[in-house]
């Protein structure tokens, strides 16, 4: 048996070790996070390719990617100059351009797949495209905010008209569950059969219908609150946060979580809700951000805990990584200009399953990739 002198001095020598170990591990600073954990990116110049048949697109008002990985936009031809569709007009004043289809499927080389849209029979097109989805089953979703884009358009991959919520007419309020006002986005839930509109321009709601009987199934407002066109005060950033939505609710977005998230663009926000409406958390970007707001558009970071958001901001021209859980911005890319990597008026942006995102440009007239440069999904 250790002597009782030997113990203490054997328990005394363990504690100095230790507390020289707890020393040390001050001294040493935690490991920071990989830089290649968060999302970067750099222009890709190539994409897409020259559209064929002397095309042109007009202001770009939606973009998304499909399960396939192809990348689909609509555009506004009716937004093009005399100047920019010179080859069209009668007699040609150029050798340049005609307005290409509204609706158009590039892959991810940029090679255009398939183009159509517009007036056909048993349908009435919408004034000013804006939102356009495609489902996993096959369908392809469309909106429009003219002022009498009252309506969503349902077609097949082909353009083959479906059906429609909703019509061409003014619009009504925003508890009127038969007609839209104004839509401007439009995401899919696959496991519920559900599609949720970001209503919109006119209206100030979020509402949600069954996706193959086009049945209504809810809506509701800012945090969760039942909506109101009430007559609002200018967005004040210094001012207690408006307790319904602003005009447009611009963007919505479903998470593998079952939570979603709603762009309230001009009042700078992120609202987060479950499925039934229940509110669940905000987040506030550029709050000083005044006109037409600093939240456009979102989409969400394809691993599987879909870690990051990215959040298009037109005012500024930039596009933001935030952290999903907590909302914090962890990298920005992006400025205001012409040149490749630059934005003009960025409107609308979509994300592949392999990190490259694409974006829309309103003043710009613009589609472009940025491809993913980090290890953010290794």
């Amino acid at each position: 048996m250790m002597p009782t002198l030997d113990r203490a001095r054997f328990k005394l020598s363990g504690l100095i070790f230790s507390a020289l170990i707890a020393s040390l591990a001050l001294l040493v600073p935690h490991a920071p996070a990989k830089a290649g954990d968060v999302p970067t990116f750099a222009v890709d110049p190539s994409w897409p390719k020259q559209l064929p048949n002397n095309w042109i697109i007009g202001q770009v008002g939606g973009i998304t990617v499909d399960w396939q990985g192809h990348i689909w936009v609509i555009h506004r031809p009716r937004s093009l100059t005399e100047g920019e569709k010179a080859a069209s007009l009668t007699p040609p004043r150029a050798k340049c351009c005609v307005p290409a289809p509204p609706v158009l499927e590039f892959d991810a080389d940029g090679n255009l797949l398939r183009s159509w849209g517009g007036p056909g029979d048993g349908y009435q097109w919408v004034g000013r495209e804006h939102g356009i989805e495609v489902d996993p089953r096959g369908f392809v979703w469309i909106g429009g905010n003219a002022d009498d884009d009252s309506e969503i358009l349902k077609f097949t991959l082909d353009g083959k008209y479906l059906g429609q919520i909703g019509k061409i007419a003014p619009r009504s309020n925003s508890n009127d569950t038969t007609q839209l006002g104004k839509p401007a986005s439009i995401a899919i839930d696959k496991d519920d059969n559900e599609l949720y509109v970001a209503d919109g321009y006119g209206n100030r709601r979020v509402i949600v219908f069954d996706a193959t009987t086009l049945a209504y199934k809810r809506h509701w407002g800012g945090y969760g609150n039942r909506p109101n066109d009430d007559k609002q005060p200018p967005y004040d950033p210094s001012a207690a946060p408006q307790h319904q939505f602003g005009n447009p609710v611009h963007c919505i977005k479903l998470a593998n979580d079952g939570l979603v998230y709603v762009c309230d663009r001009s009042q700078d926000r992120i609202q987060v809700f479950k499925k039934d409406g229940t509110f669940v958390k905000e987040f506030f970007y550029e709050k000083k951000t005044l006109g037409d707001g600093a939240v456009f558009d979102l989409a969400l970071w394809p691993d599987s805990k879909q870690t990051y958001l990215l959040n298009a901001d037109g005012a500024n021209n930039e596009i933001r990584v935030i952290q999903r859980d907590d909302g914090k911005v962890v990298g920005t890319f992006g400025h205001s200009g012409r040149n490749a990597g630059q934005l003009a008026l960025l409107h609308v942006m979509a994300v592949d399953q392999k990190g490259n995102v694409y974006t829309g440009e309103v003043e710009g007239k613009r589609l472009q990739k940025f491809k993913l440069t980090s290890d953010a999904l290794k």
